[in-house]
Formats: structure tokens, C-alpha cells, sequence
């Protein structure tokens, strides 16, 4: 059996950069498949990039 969390990082592609205004945190400051709080940010083209250091999900700003 598969429990909430399980299926909410199978729901998570980590090759795919999410938009915050339609994926926000379900805690803020904090990443949405593994909570952690520390993350790695980037400006590339004019468009910040949030990376979290633990799984690698993405998010631009």
C-alpha cells in the first residue's frame, strides 16, 4: 500500500522546473517532496531558479 507522501514525490518530476505562482510551497521556505529548507538559487536570463539541495526539485521565482 502507498501512503500520502509516497505518492506525493512519485507526483514530483525532478527534471522539471516549476512555476512557484502555480506549484507555491505547501510550507513556505520549504520544499514541497522532502521539506528540507536549504536551497541552492541561481538568476539565469532574468529568471530566478530555487533548487532544493536535498532532492533537486526546481522552482522559478
Amino acid at each position: 500500500m502507498i501512503d500520502m507522501k509516497e505518492k506525493q514525490q512519485q507526483e514530483i518530476d525532478l527534471d522539471k522546473v516549476y512555476d512557484y505562482a502555480e506549484f507555491t510551497d505547501k510550507v513556505s521556505g520549504r520544499c514541497n517532496n522532502c521539506n528540507s529548507a536549504y536551497f541552492k538559487s541561481s538568476v539565469k536570463g532574468g529568471v530566478f531558479l530555487r533548487e532544493c539541495r536535498e532532492c533537486g526539485t526546481k522552482k522559478s521565482i
